[in-house]
């Protein structure tokens, strides 16, 4: 009996003396390290008992957090970081990467002094300790430093110099990269506004100036100020190069390659007429990377950017898209005035050498553009969405799938034994891309339409254009449809057969979507679910507020976290998310139940009502529309520019955990959902 009780007794002491230890596991000093007059650096110094560990900044389950109580007298600069290496695993049970400081850890965070009197600078940490054998404590330590006020009040010049180079790189280093999202410290951008409104030299206005205005325009010139997609530089570079390749296979090109290349290969001297055939293949290339840049500089990157949201834009670039559609069916050919086809060719024959050849080929671009003029016009439709740069890119891979094959056959002229004989196939190549040009132009009909409202292209009724429009195409693949200006399909190859079948049951893949089926394949290109009015599909989610005001006064009276999705009619990856992950039953279930949706469209066009217009703080220009406005309030609260763009915040509009940006892995998704979820009931 004596035995049992000692042993309980000492089991108490036990567990007591392991929870006297597990209150204070970690051990803090403070100290304060000068940078210079008007700069400091906070240092969080940890000592570690034996057998604990500490959570670093970047695990994924219980990060390390720091709160710094706001005042006049300071303002932050960067991030709170970590120093030294912590130990990094992967936990298969908690299924995250662990981040583990043993013995010490020191944290740091510079501040920028703006107040002449001393100050006491407070805050707290937020922390997970725990035990190797799992036992686990949670800290929240207050702190406290001493700070020595600054000799001298801050400048304009030194401001601009300590926070404007930190910030200017992020956002500039970050709109060059085209295919990345725009993010803009957010906390920069206050530390400089704060900073020069405690100081006498100069406003808050001259601050807008002289930094945030000049930034702003860059970001508009890059197209991110709208829910266009940046796509890559590379994407351009490929559907430019297709389209290069389409257009050899069109009536107007593809017989003059035999006639141009027999130029080259007759010459006495084989050595230069093959190195003639290069230059004019370059000369090719020049041409068209020319016309991409021109598009460019004679309209502007931002004149092009505010064209690519607005209805006249979309609705002109609809019928144009018509117009060529129509010339590729046989109603009219597109042509240049014969002019300049003569004068090209008068400038052949008065030429010689170099200059000579690139007559030559400036004659091949003017007498195929009634082939080649739609191709290039689509291409730079789909280009000027996608910044300044994209013309250009385009047309050198256009240029270059041109080019190629003058070249090519020119030096090796055997391999033209393999071309296929011109014939009635290259004029059904323009019949085809009439119907995927009627196509394409519906997509920009409904921008237009979506953008403003209009109600004219719902999504059945896109649909329906769209199975209507490919089964006809399946048809004429197979013969059964002619145009005035076909020959008779005697028989129907292959090739032809296997398009037609794959036509056709793209167009039977769509017709389930009539009754809200999600078609997931073309889910980018078609309008949103919820503009369907007959709709049996119930994996689709849906926003339950587009207007954040409205959307937050609901979340908190029934004590909601909130995802808020900033997206954009126009915007395909939006749409992609919405169609592969928001459509996933486990992320479904999290939005609907577990949150409160609200979807700002920042390339809303309807007028706000005249009381509600109201000239931006920040960036001084007049918010009129209800895109306008979400966009503002993306840049202005959360620091991004780009779409989709998504934030979970509490029911007081305090942001719960970083944000995600495109990104198809729903796994990733549900992740970022439930630690948001995790954070809100911690925070409650």
């Amino acid at each position: 009996m004596k035995k049992i009780l000692f042993s309980f007794i000492a089991f108490f002491l036990f567990l007591s003396a392991s929870y006297s230890q597990a209150e204070e596991p970690i051990n803090w000093k403070y100290s304060v390290k000068e940078v210079s007059g008007n700069e400091v650096i906070l240092v969080f110094n940890a000592t570690i008992d034996d057998k604990w560990h500490l959570y670093g900044l970047n695990d994924e389950l219980n990060p390390f957090i720091s709160a710094f109580e706001k005042s006049d007298s300071y303002s932050l600069k960067g991030k709170f970081r970590q120093l030294g290496h912590p130990h990094k695993a992967y936990d298969d049970l908690m299924e995250a990467t662990r981040e583990e400081f043993s013995k010490t850890a020191i944290f740091e965070q510079t501040i920028t002094i703006i107040s002449t009197e001393d100050f006491t600078l407070k805050g707290n940490l937020d922390y997970q300790a725990c035990l190797d054998d799992g036992m686990c404590v949670m800290e929240d330590p207050s702190f406290e430093f001493s700070v020595k006020g600054a000799k001298e009040l801050i400048t304009a010049n030194k401001i601009e110099v300590e926070n404007k180079v930190e910030a200017e790189n992020v956002v500039v280093n970050e709109i060059k990269e085209i295919d990345t999202p725009v993010v803009v410290e957010k906390d920069t951008i206050a530390a400089v506004a704060e900073s020069f409104k405690h100081n006498d030299d100069v406003s808050l206005i001259d601050y807008k100036k002289k930094w945030y205005e000049p930034v702003l325009d860059q970001i508009e010139a890059f197209g991110s100020d709208h829910s266009i997609v940046n796509k890559s530089m590379w994407f351009i570079f490929i559907a430019g190069f297709i389209g290069g390749l389409i257009a050899l296979l069109t009536p107007c090109v593809w017989p003059m390659i035999p006639m141009t290349v027999s130029f080259f290969i007759k010459q006495t001297d084989k050595g230069k007429g093959k190195r003639d055939a290069l230059i004019y293949g370059l000369s090719i290339i020049v041409i068209y990377v020319i016309l991409g840049l021109g598009v460019t500089l004679i309209f502007g990157a931002d004149k092009l950017n505010e064209w690519s949201t607005s209805a006249a834009f979309n609705v002109f670039f609809f019928a144009l898209l018509i117009v060529f559609a129509a010339a590729f069916l046989g109603a009219f050919e597109l042509q240049l005035p014969s002019s300049w086809i003569n004068k090209m060719d008068s400038k052949v024959d008065k030429t010689s050498g170099l200059i000579s050849i690139f007559f030559m080929a400036f004659t091949l671009a003017l007498v195929s553009f009634s082939c080649t003029g739609p191709i290039i016009g689509t291409l730079l439709v789909e280009a000027v969405q996608n910044g300044p740069m994209a013309p250009l890119v385009g047309m050198v891979g256009f240029s270059l799938a041109l080019a190629i094959p003058f070249t090519l056959f020119a030096i090796f002229p055997s391999m033209m034994k393999a071309m296929p004989q011109s014939g009635g196939w290259l004029n059904s190549v323009k019949v085809v891309l009439g119907f995927l040009e009627i196509a394409l132009a519906l997509k920009f009909l409904s921008n237009a339409d979506l953008a403003y409202s209009w109600g004219i292209l719902d999504r059945e009724v896109f649909l329906v254009l769209w199975i209507v429009l490919f089964t006809t195409l399946g048809f004429y693949l197979l013969g059964k449809l002619r145009f005035s200006h076909d020959s008779p399909v005697e028989k129907v190859g292959v090739g032809r057969f296997g398009l037609a079948v794959i036509t056709l049951s793209f167009a039977l893949y769509m017709v389930p979507g009539l009754w809200g089926a999600p078609l997931k394949a073309i889910s980018a290109f078609s309008p949103p679910q919820f503009t369907q009015d007959f709709d049996l599909y119930d994996g689709n989610v849906h926003a339950k507020f587009d207007n954040y005001d409205e959307g937050m006064e609901y979340a908190l009276e029934h004590n909601k976290p909130v995802v808020v999705d900033f997206t954009g009619w126009g915007c395909v990856n939006c749409r992609n998310m919405e169609a592969s992950v928001w459509s996933d039953p486990r992320v479904k279930k999290l939005l609907e139940k577990d949150y409160v949706l609200i979807s700002l469209y920042v390339d809303d066009r309807k007028e706000l009502a005249e009381k509600d217009k109201y000239v931006s703080e920040i960036s001084g220009r007049k918010i009129e529309t209800v895109g306008k406005k979400w966009s503002e309030l993306q840049f202005s609260k959360f620091g991004t520019q780009s779409q989709p763009y998504y934030f979970l915040l509490d029911n007081e509009g305090n942001i719960l955990n970083g944000p995600e940006a495109y990104n198809l892995d729903v796994d990733n998704y549900i992740k970022f959902l439930r630690t948001g979820l995790d954070n809100y009931k911690e925070e409650k």
